[in-house]
């Protein structure tokens, strides 16, 4: 049995501990939240407080999930690694890549897994596609179609790029799943339609070059009234030998393959996750190959602003000397320090 001390008891905390309380290998040990009364009525009679580290340390825990917002990412996952915890985090990595290759040096500084739940990537159907494009010969291209029209209220109407920084690194995950590929630069463009709820551009649309010369398109809206696409949005796969489609919700239409059994959203990850605990095996998800999913995004942000094309590998070298410069833990800036490519340390 894992017993793990959940971070964060809002909205998706209580999507996680639904989860936890579906999987019969993982027990609630505590719940860590800035408001202790939401703590409390999450977690009844188990151990609560403010703080993971002295939280986990009572709970006895095993391990730790953190479900914070974004910009708290860093700072509880640290704290966690270096107190001795294992660390399941909800995406993004963090909310800058630079802090990002700080959570990656952490953990190999610390010795612990460090694992990133990108839960549409677990998805059967995701797996099935990836299957089919392996079938297409040379990929050419790879497109996702996502337009939605939700009315959040909230932190996501005043972000500056809710489509891409809240939603679109989803997507741009799983293209690098699909391709097996990584992304080298990125051309996007990004608006905001004058009907717009949202005070940040809800509209992008990107064309990333991957390693191998297939490009991935995105096109995608926050304020789109009219049919909605999946969440998951809707693939095109365009390969020397066909083409596969999915429309994110069902079966891709392609080449016959078997269809695939694989665990699925955060319940899948949460799985996947204590499996790579007994067995001590990489996980899918593990920080370091998370990391350009996040480069993605960052990359399409500030391509948008320039108004030109971003190479994935300016970002990175970029907040790597961010890292270096913010880093306050010697045993992280010593890995920092050590990684002279910063793509080959990401593996």
């Amino acid at each position: 049995m894992t017993r793990v001390v959940l971070v964060g008891a809002g909205a998706m905390g209580r999507a996680w501990l639904s989860a936890i309380a579906e999987n019969p290998g993982v027990e609630l040990a505590g719940v860590v939240d800035l408001d202790l009364d939401a703590a409390r009525r999450a977690a009844p009679g188990l151990p609560t407080g403010t703080d993971v580290v002295s939280v986990a340390a009572r709970a006895g825990a095993d391990a730790v999930i953190n479900v914070t917002v974004p910009a708290a990412h860093h700072a509880v996952t640290t704290a966690a690694l270096f107190a001795g915890f294992p660390v399941l985090g909800e995406k993004p990595v963090a909310d800058t890549v630079a802090r990002a290759l700080s959570l990656t040096a952490a953990a190999e500084a610390g010795g612990r897994l460090f694992m990133v739940s990108q839960s549409r990537r677990w998805n059967p159907q995701l797996f099935t596609l990836r299957d089919m494009t392996a079938g297409l010969g040379p990929i050419a291209t790879v497109g996702t179609e996502f337009f939605r029209a939700p009315h959040f209220g909230g932190f996501r109407e005043e972000m500056a790029q809710p489509l891409l920084v809240d939603m679109a690194i989803h997507a741009f995950d799983s293209a690098r799943f699909l391709l097996g590929a990584d992304p080298v630069q990125v051309s996007c463009q990004t608006w905001n339609p004058s009907w717009s709820w949202f005070a940040g551009d809800a509209c992008a649309a990107a064309v990333f070059e991957m390693t191998g010369g297939a490009r991935y398109v995105y096109h995608g809206s926050w304020c789109a009234p009219g049919p909605e696409s999946s969440w998951n949005g809707s693939w095109r796969v365009v390969g020397q030998e066909g083409t596969a489609l999915w429309d994110g919700d069902h079966d891709p239409v392609g080449p016959s393959v078997p269809a695939v059994e694989a665990p699925s959203g955060i319940a899948g990850a949460l799985s996947v996750f204590v499996e790579a605990l007994r067995t001590g095996e990489t996980p899918m998800g593990e920080v370091h190959g998370n990391v350009l999913s996040l480069a993605m995004v960052e990359a399409a942000v500030r391509s948008s602003a320039e108004g030109r094309p971003v190479m994935i590998d300016d970002v990175l070298s970029q907040a790597h000397s961010e890292a270096l410069r913010d880093e306050t833990r010697p045993e992280v800036r010593k890995v920092l320090q050590g990684w002279t490519d910063v793509r080959a340390a990401l593996g």
